[in-house]
């Protein structure tokens, strides 16, 4: 009787605000990525990958459970996905596979800075309901602090309650930039502690000379920097798992970088110049082509009234988005040299043959798309596609190719099930790309949905902006609560978004045909769990 063909084990590698452009297997043409390049020329890299919402906490969900934000709950930054949550590392773990997530998690708050939505305010003389019944659910105990920096930095006392959301070990680093704490912060303060008194609570903004408010040179050298630690921890977990051969792996190596504030270290820091830097092309976009928000952060700009300093988009000086760029193309490459070493590690152990490698990153980001900065609820493509790389040293006939099937992070959780042999629970939304990563073209969506809300009153807007949009091969619709106007572009005859659709006459039949396939597509979206106990 034939063996069971041996089950694969997985690194996945995410990175944290980074636009699928600015990867050399991706077409940039400065940027020079050769490791991650090399996972593109031993997999399948995908054109069309969407993110379900364009914001960490939301789309970080989404990626860890296959469900959309406004299912399993986190539909901003500021909400934890519920404990009692059901991710594909839980399926993993019951299925025998050992599993870890080195770096990022993001599934909980960083701070304990209060919010900015607290409800509908109450009348005086009506009876406020208690804090156990404030929300339409009761949430199951336990601790949604977990990722507070703040905790961390109390003292050596306190770790994370294990399992984390499916993860059996957590090497956590909580935080952006040079100021991520928690098992980080930790490591860091063991071996340099006057190099952490530094970087915590200092005043820098810019450093000489330079625009960019949301940089500075850090204290920190390169072998200390966040980007180093989650590479030494990542190979040391695949030291761990060599170990024992025999059993398989799911282990998540997510970087912090390159999210703002951009504080690239040593080499990296001065390795590209913002003179050489090459503005996207919708930097040219018009004021009369730019929708109505867009148009207002520009006023807000020219008046000198932007709020620069703060994580929400604003519309930024072509020197800003120069020396971002150039800063931000440093940290790539750092995390590239990394990816690098860790793909090293993975050949030097022994475990390359048997381990399926996927690289992603969470959202995208301006970085001067449309001459806007960090990120927003403006739905370009800058923002919401990834890059999505699956590398599978099973199936070399697929080495090297592309796929322009629609595909999105509700996928991930399905497809990494499939290819593990596990089955997904249900309520698990998104489909598997293995027929599409295999050549099925008939597999792939034919459309992709994409959600966002927040706390902020900000853009114009009058209310804390609500989002959805679609994307479909040839078109972008997106719809804004709240206010009449839309967004609608033709993205095989405006690839970039310069010419928004939404009012010409000529459109309205393709707008309202848009407009239903969104419908059906939010129908689609609905949660069918729990599963019914009877007939009733």
């Amino acid at each position: 009787m034939s063996q069971p063909p041996r089950r694969p084990s997985f690194l996945f590698v995410l990175t944290d605000q980074q636009r699928a452009d600015h990867l050399g297997c991706y077409g940039h043409p400065q940027l020079r990525t050769p490791n991650i390049d090399a996972i593109a020329r031993r997999g399948v890299a995908m054109d069309h990958a969407f993110v379900a919402a364009p914001i960490c906490m939301p789309n970080r969900s989404t990626l860890l459970t296959g469900r959309m934000p406004s299912v399993h709950g986190v539909r901003h930054n500021g909400i934890a996905l519920p404990l009692e949550s059901v991710t594909f590392p839980d399926l993993l773990a019951a299925a025998g596979y050992r599993t870890a997530m080195v770096g990022k998690s993001h599934l909980q708050n960083f701070s304990g800075v209060p919010a900015m939505r607290v409800g509908e305010p109450i009348a005086p003389g009506v009876a406020p309901p208690p804090p156990q019944l404030r929300e339409a659910v009761r949430r199951q105990p336990g601790d949604y602090l977990q990722e507070d920096v703040a905790r961390w930095r109390a003292g050596d006392d306190f770790d994370m309650a294990l399992p984390f959301y499916g993860f059996q070990q957590v090497d956590l680093a909580a935080g952006h930039a040079d100021e991520v704490d928690g098992h980080y912060g930790r490591w860091l303060r063991e071996r340099a502690p006057e190099l952490d008194r530094e970087r915590i609570g200092d005043p820098r903004r810019s450093g000489p000379g330079r625009e960019l408010q949301q940089s500075w040179t850090t204290h920190l050298p390169e072998e200390l920097y966040p980007t180093s630690w989650v590479a030494e921890r990542t190979i040391a977990r695949l030291e761990q798992f060599a170990r024992r051969p025999d059993v398989p792996f799911f282990l998540y190596c997510s970087f912090p970088d390159p999210h703002h504030p951009f504080t690239p270290p040593g080499r990296y820091r001065d390795m590209f110049d913002p003179a050489d830097m090459a503005l996207p092309e919708s930097w040219n976009q018009t004021e009369a082509q730019a929708p109505p928000h867009v148009r207002w952060m520009r006023r807000e700009r020219d008046a000198g009234r932007a709020v620069r300093h703060s994580p929400a988009a604003y519309a930024c000086t072509e020197r800003e988005a120069r020396e971002a760029l150039a800063l931000s193309f440093g940290m790539i490459t750092m995390v590239d040299d990394a990816v690098g070493r860790i793909l090293g590690a993975l050949e030097r152990l022994g475990l390359a043959d048997d381990t399926i490698v996927v690289f992603t990153t969470d959202h995208g980001e301006f970085l001067g798309d449309h001459q806007l900065m960090l990120k927003g609820p403006i739905h370009y493509r800058s923002l919401i596609r990834t890059p999505l790389i699956w590398a599978d040293p099973r199936d070399p006939a697929r080495h090297g190719r592309r796929s322009a099937a629609l595909c999105g992070t509700l996928d991930l959780a399905r497809t990494v099930l499939d290819a593990a042999a596990v089955a997904p629970f249900n309520g698990m939304q998104g489909r598997s790309l293995v027929p599409v990563l295999s050549g099925a073209a008939d597999a792939a969506h034919d459309a992709v949905l994409v959600e966002e809300e927040g706390q902020r009153t900000f853009y114009g807007f009058d209310r804390p902006v609500r989002v959805r949009s679609l994307v479909t091969q040839r078109h972008r619709l997106t719809v804004y609560d709240g206010v009449e106007w839309g967004e609608l572009y033709d993205l095989q005859d405006d690839p970039h978004e310069m010419r928004n659709l939404w009012g010409e006459p000529s459109m309205s039949e393709t707008r309202h045909a848009l407009v239903e396939r969104m419908l059906r597509a939010m129908m689609a979206a609905t949660d069918c769990s729990p599963l019914p106990t009877h007939l009733a």
